[in-house]
């Protein structure tokens, strides 16, 4: 079965093209990279974690549909906060993104590589679609 690369290679602030796709569909599953709280421009969201948690699962949603999937079709979360003391503001946000869909999670801290409070990647589970 081959691995379908999804997107293009995203560009950050710095125009430097990151070296892998935003999502792979290997099967019936999709793998979404981790997705941080930058807008369209590639420039990070302020205003804490509740605002960039809403980013992070508006890039996600965009991500998915590439596959033709939803957050109904996630299957497993994985989340890095910057720090311990957001996880209740962050899963009050979660929450209300997900709705009563409750998906496999993961939740740890860790520095981050940019200068962001939360990064989320995420398996999906969609039957693909025959041609």
């Amino acid at each position: 079965m081959p691995v379908e690369m999804l997107g293009q290679s995203p560009l950050a602030s710095d125009r430097q093209v990151r070296p892998f796709s935003p999502a792979t569909r290997a099967g019936d599953f999709v793998f979404v990279s981790g997705q941080v709280p930058v807008d369209e421009s590639g420039e990070v969201v302020l205003g804490g974690i509740e605002a960039q948690t809403r980013q992070v699962f508006k890039n996600i949603e965009k991500v998915l549909a590439l596959a033709g999937c939803t957050l109904e079709d996630v299957c497993k979360v994985g989340v890095w906060l910057d720090d311990a003391r957001d996880f209740g503001s962050f899963n009050r946000v979660y929450m209300e993104c997900f709705g009563t869909h409750r998906p496999a999670r993961s939740t740890v801290q860790s520095q981050m590589m940019i200068d962001v409070k939360v990064e989320m990647d995420v398996v999906a589970y969609k039957p693909a679609t025959k041609a």
